[in-house]
């Protein structure tokens, strides 16, 4: 079906869904005229009080989801955002009004940058756009740190295409009432009472209706921001764009846990303004494919099944189809965030912005200095099982003159954690035969797994005692000088190992952990020369 019918049929679902609330509201009016005038007797009169108060909640519930299909345009608050103005961001904003002139459509009214990979245009409008109202962009911090400005271009361009009526005006209006029809139905599904339940099955049974109608438009007006996109900052920029996004999703998710959040467990954060500005060294350090690499083995999330997207190869193909332009990929121009000025203090006010009072209160610490502390801290959690079980073995089979506890019952004794060994003793009991089966049965593992004998018994817990004894090693070398904090912007952050560590270290630990216990090779190591230069792990 051609695009103009598909829209129109669209729009009147759309009135539909209002109209919905007019004729509840006449039915209930109705229903309870009837009610009380002509059905019921004198004895059930006492029930008219009981039959209006139930009609007045329900007609209270269909007026708030009539005024909430109406207001959904509103503009909210945007707490975690910071504001730009003309005369703050003058480079960036002539981009925008750029991109809005040449859609057709005015410039917003208000900028925000906010702390996520994503860009978007709010209207808050009245009778779903038919009465314009303000306007409020949103763009991405993350978005612009991976971008140029020719492929920022193809972004803005994108978002002001939402709002163009260039093609056609019908398939504008739907876009808006999907938005408006998809925040109604919210409303009514995060109500508590019966009443919402009852009158939101209706709205939300006619919602599902609508949306799988308008699927189409809403589907054809994404593309025609896309060719709009294209238009604006050429074919090969539009392309590389859509191609760019996922990659720096997974970036920054992956930036997020790795490096935002490292210093979380030891109660610090990176230093001031690093917290989201470090995603800018990450990026540095992983041009290219090895940037990529971070997002082939995540899953796209999954859509949700009104979105109006259509898939990503299908809009980079649509976009490949269009006739060349002569204009590059964008790959080489500028960075897009060069368009912002004093860029260490945005990152600063985003901070301000985005963490809570608490969290922004704690201790900062260098990059350098968060990783080596993250790494000794993770070294002692690693290697803290197998010392408490070492300790415990040691302690049950002291010799028999040692000297005896204070407490005759031994039962302090046994709450009591006892001092934890390092490397050297671990190794020792090894040597001794200790550490199958007695160390490793003392080691804490699931009700399922306790149950495991013989190989199986030392398979599954092998791992845990490899780590255990490469957090005591990195603990070991940190002591004496030898490993370093490496931050790893480009791989992962942890320490620098000597050469010699790093070649060697992995076989050594096999060994030590076989069925037949060998510690010679990491002894070997640690008898080594700890000058030797080092290498990141």
């Amino acid at each position: 079906m051609p695009f103009r019918p598909r829209a129109l049929r669209a729009v009147l679902l759309l009135a539909g869904f209002f109209l919905i609330g007019v004729v509840l509201l006449a039915a209930m009016a109705g229903l309870d005229w009837l009610l009380v005038t002509r059905l019921l007797t004198a004895r059930a009169a006492r029930f008219e009080g009981m039959i209006i108060a139930v009609t007045v909640l329900l007609a209270l519930v269909v007026l708030r989801g009539m005024f909430t299909f109406l207001r959904a345009g509103r503009l909210g608050r945007v707490d975690q955002g910071v504001a730009v103005g003309p005369d703050d961001q003058p480079e960036l904003w002539a981009e925008i009004r750029a991109a809005a002139e040449a859609a057709g459509e005015r410039p917003p009214d208000e900028v925000y940058l906010v702390a996520e990979v994503n860009a978007g245009v709010a209207e808050q409008s009245r009778l779903l756009g038919l009465l314009p109202g303000r306007r409020r962009m949103l763009l991405g911090l993350p978005l612009l740190a991976g971008l140029t400005v020719p492929r920022l271009r193809a972004v803005l361009a994108h978002e002001f295409g939402h709002y163009s009526d260039r093609d056609e005006r019908l398939g504008a209006l739907t876009m808006r009432g999907r938005k408006a029809v998809l925040h109604t139905v919210e409303m009514f599904q995060e109500g508590s009472t019966a009443f919402h339940q009852a009158i939101g099955g209706l709205y939300v049974r006619y919602a599902h209706l609508f949306l799988r109608t308008s699927q189409s438009v809403a589907r054809d007006r994404e593309l025609a921001a896309d060719r709009m996109a294209a238009e604006h900052a050429g074919r090969d920029a539009t392309a590389a764009t859509l191609r760019a996004r996922p990659v720096l999703l997974a970036a920054h998710t992956h930036y997020l846990k790795t490096y935002a959040g490292m210093g979380q467990p030891l109660g610090a954060l990176p230093p001031v303004g690093e917290v989201y500005g470090g995603f800018r060294r990450l990026l540095a350090a992983r041009p290219g494919e090895r940037l990529t690499a971070l997002s082939a083995g995540t899953r796209p999330p999954r859509p949700h099944r009104y979105d109006s997207h259509p898939p990503d190869a299908e809009r980079i193909a649509r976009i490949e189809e269009l006739s060349a332009d002569g204009r590059s990929d964008g790959a080489d121009g500028p960075a897009a965030l060069d368009l912002l000025r004093d860029l260490d203090g945005v990152f600063v006010a985003m901070e301000a912005r985005g963490l809570s009072d608490e969290v922004a209160r704690l201790p900062r610490m260098s990059w350098e200095d968060l990783v080596l502390a993250r790494a000794l801290a993770d070294a002692e959690e690693w290697s803290r099982p197998l010392r408490v079980a070492v300790a415990r073995v040691l302690r049950s089979t002291a010799p028999a003159g040692a000297p005896a506890s204070a407490d005759p019952t031994g039962v302090t004794a046994l709450r009591e954690e006892p001092a934890l060994p390092g490397l050297d003793e671990v190794l020792d009991a090894i040597d001794r035969g200790l550490l199958w089966p007695e160390v490793a049965d003392r080691l804490p593992k699931p009700p399922q797994a306790a149950r495991l004998t013989g190989a199986s018994a030392r398979n599954f817990i092998r791992p845990t005692i490899f780590d255990a004894l490469a957090g005591l090693v990195h603990l070991h070398l940190v002591g004496n000088g030898s490993a370093t904090p490496d931050t790893g912007w480009s791989g992962l952050p942890g320490l620098a190992l000597p050469q010699r560590w790093e070649a060697g270290l992995d076989d050594a630990l096999d060994a030590a952990v076989s069925d037949t216990p060998d510690t010679a090779p990491l002894r070997s190591l640690l008898a080594g020369d700890p000058a030797d230069p080092a290498v990141s792990v």
